[in-house]
């Protein structure tokens, strides 16, 4: 069952902008807008439903003491939001998962290898190109700790290559090494890759179960690929009531969650929208609020400060049972709630916001999904992926290149000193 469901209030879409999004949405399924190439994504949920990479990897690596996940933005984004929305943060079984070539940060890497000082520990390295800075600064300092622990034998079973699949630097090693490797498509951008190999792979070896994340995904594709009633489609629905607030003057979208464990697609989707919209001088700026934390250090803004935003909910419907206690002396004052589910008080916190901010002029939507489970976080991914492919292609630019991303890299290499530059 699909599950999700996207609700906004009927003024905040406007007609205009539902046409231009379903016009978007026949260029899209018709292939015939700008970036077309790199529509691979489209069809990832059934089509990598029978590879076996990703079983074969998380069997070779239970072993391990420690995994390590080296990528950047679409490389490591995809993989670190599922793991975050699914994963115990508590857990103690084996092996467990760090992050790499996210950043520069020379503290982190020498705490990382720090702390990897004879443990048994791999790798999983995520470069289409192999020579993006950050993944590349990263996997050197790792992979030479690692050969220097087990030797060119040792790193055979301990290093996996997710690449291109003929060329790159990471593919020349990966086969003159004889390393296990999957590949990043030719035809799928790195922030629509969290259903390939790149997000498969080491969600795998993190234990979450890929087959039901792809088979929410494939439902969601079967779903909101049919049809072009917004009414039934909330991938269409949500492009629409985005460009809607975007002509209206409403520039900041907020994606507002209520549960922790939702930071990392949060952030996933900044990149998302971010980097598929943000050219050509348009395009809505993606940021986010964790609530009801933010509501202590943001609220005041959002309630009462510059109506330039507007904002999507993310409402989990389900959630462990806890009741809330009751105590003798009820010092709190917190006793009018004892027995009363947890979840059922974070949901009115969520509902009692919503209304505070619309009276306040702030368009509120927001996303149902049933519970965090992996069928249900393939299917909002999924939806929120193919909503960008249309809220792009309505704005009049192209969502799968990334022009802009060149400008500081060639600055960067020019102040280090790279040869050629």
């Amino acid at each position: 069952m699909f599950g999700i469901r996207f609700e906004a209030q009927p003024e905040t879409i406007l007609s205009d902008a539902l046409k231009d999004c379903q016009t978007a949405m026949k260029t899209l399924e018709e292939r015939t807008g700008p970036g077309s190439e790199f529509l691979g994504w489209l069809d990832l949920p059934s089509s990598m439903k029978e590879d076996g990479l990703a079983a074969s990897v998380a069997d070779a690596m239970k072993g391990l003491d420690d995994v390590i996940v080296i990528g950047i933005g679409g490389s490591y984004l995809g993989f670190r939001s599922v793991l975050a929305a699914l994963e115990n943060p508590f857990r103690s079984t084996k092996p467990r998962i760090h992050f790499a070539g996210h950043h520069l940060s020379s503290g982190y890497m020498k705490q990382l290898l720090d702390y990897l000082e004879n443990r048994s520990f791999g790798i999983i390295v995520i470069s289409k190109s192999g020579t993006t800075t950050e993944p590349a600064v990263a996997f050197r300092f790792l992979f030479d700790r690692l050969h220097r622990q087990y030797g060119a034998e040792g790193v055979k079973k301990r290093v996996v290559v997710i690449t291109d699949e003929k060329k790159g630097t990471l593919r020349r090693l990966a086969d003159d090494l004889q390393l296990q490797s999957g590949v990043v498509p030719d035809d799928v951008g790195g922030r629509y890759s969290v259903f390939s190999a790149v997000g498969l792979v080491p969600l795998a070896v993190a234990g979450v179960d890929v087959k039901a994340l792809l088979g929410g995904a494939e439902q969601a594709m079967l779903h909101v690929r049919e049809k072009y009633n917004e009414a039934t489609n909330p991938a269409l629905a949500y492009a629409a009531y985005r460009n809607s607030c975007y002509r209206s003057g409403k520039k900041i979208e907020l994606f507002a969650s209520y549960r922790p464990e939702l930071q990392y697609v949060a952030e996933w989707w900044k990149q998302l929208f971010g980097e598929s919209e943000g050219k050509e001088n348009k395009g809505v700026y993606p940021a986010s609020v964790q609530l009801t934390t933010d509501l202590h250090s943001m609220g005041q803004w959002i309630q009462e400060g510059e109506r330039t935003i507007f904002e999507t909910v993310i409402d989990v419907e389900n959630d462990a049972s806890l009741k809330m206690l009751k105590a003798e002396s009820d010092g709190d004052g917190l006793n009018y709630l004892a027995g009363r589910e947890l979840n059922e008080i974070n949901r009115i916190a969520l509902r009692a916001t919503m209304e505070a901010h619309r009276s306040g002029g702030v368009p509120v939507a927001e996303f149902l999904v049933p519970e965090l489970n992996a069928h249900h976080v393939g299917a909002l991914l999924y939806t929120f992926e193919y909503a960008c492919g249309i809220s792009a292609y309505a704005l009049g630019v192209n969502p799968f290149d990334q022009p802009g991303v060149e400008a500081y890299k060639k600055n960067m290499f020019r102040m280090l000193g790279k040869p050629g530059t």
